[in-house]
């Protein structure tokens, strides 16, 4: 199954009980890009980035199978630009600084071999963005997953509400799938989001792990307990990564196969927080993966005994 990922590829400036870093690579397509890699090689970019992107970035990428046809590159333009201060529960955070740059023009126009894509994840942008790539499919693809943020809810609603009749996944974390359903129960939000569109809501609960809900069923994964939570910025981006780049490799899109892909992307998740930005994706070895998807099975694997 072929994959098609629409996000921003950025630069970061990062600040963390833990420490501080000026300038790191980021985006949400950077992030699925180098999450995905891990288990799918062929992966077609669609992005926007300024002259200023590092070509060794690119290349690093590209050598991991991600084709880079459907990434406008504005020469003389400054690639996206986010900076933000986390407080010391690391789930909260200050914005300080936000800066589109070249991804305020972004407008793109897939390349003609990317639009026969099985697999299409949409990462979080405006939503008209992401209804623009879904129109130029020349059919429709066999899975589409869709980030999106409660930003979006607020200025863009019927836009929102539009491209969610077209989607197949939806991922959002609590508050945002409580926003856009207007209900507090999560079981109920599951209920009216699906009937907006979506067959599969994920509900992102951050170091409390992830929800699947599908119909009336429901399955939960927990978040693996860290001694360490360095910086988690492109952790949610990450586990879309590690969901889809093992249903594009499986070529499974049942939902008992989606409950093997919230494992597989919490996993990589729970990778990426442990040092800031993406780079301890980019070290990371086969043997590593594996053991931790064997830590997220022991975590929640039990017999019960002597229970009358």
């Amino acid at each position: 199954m072929s994959l098609l990922v629409v996000g921003t590829m950025a630069f970061d400036a990062l600040e963390t009980p833990f420490g501080k870093v000026d300038r790191i690579i980021g985006g949400s397509a950077t992030y699925v890009a180098w999450s995905a890699s891990n288990f799918y090689h062929d992966i077609k970019q669609v992005s926007i980035i300024g002259g200023d992107f590092p070509q060794s970035e690119i290349d690093n990428l590209a050598a991991r199978g991600v084709d880079f046809a459907g990434v406008e590159v504005v020469k003389d333009g400054k690639s996206f630009f986010w900076s933000g201060r986390y407080h010391m529960d690391m789930n909260t955070r200050d914005t300080l600084v936000t800066d589109l740059n070249v991804l305020a023009q972004f407008n793109p126009t897939l390349p003609e071999s990317y639009r026969d894509s099985e697999i299409v994840m949409l990462g979080n942008l405006v939503p008209a963005v992401q209804m623009s790539v879904l129109n130029q499919m020349r059919q429709r693809p066999k899975l589409v997953i869709m980030d999106t943020m409660n930003f979006w809810m607020e200025v863009a609603l019927d836009d929102l509400k539009k491209v969610l009749t077209m989607v197949d996944v939806l991922m959002v974390n609590d508050s945002e799938a409580r926003e856009l359903s207007g209900e507090h129960s999560l079981v109920k939000a599951a209920m009216k989001i699906q009937a907006m569109g979506p067959k599969y809501l994920i509900i992102k609960k951050g170091e409390h792990g992830a929800l699947l809900f599908h119909e009336k069923n429901v399955f939960y994964a927990p978040a693996l307990p860290l001694e360490d939570v360095f910086d988690p910025t492109g952790a949610g981006d990450t586990f879309a990564g590690g969901f889809v780049g093992h249903i594009a490799r499986t070529k499974d899109i049942s939902f008992e196969n989606m409950k093997t892909a919230i494992i597989v992307g919490s996993a990589l998740a729970s990778f990426c927080v442990e040092k800031f930005g993406p780079t301890r994706l980019q070290e990371l070895t086969k043997e590593e993966i594996d053991q931790r998807i064997k830590e997220f099975v022991e975590l929640v694997n039990f017999d019960i005994i002597n229970v009358a």
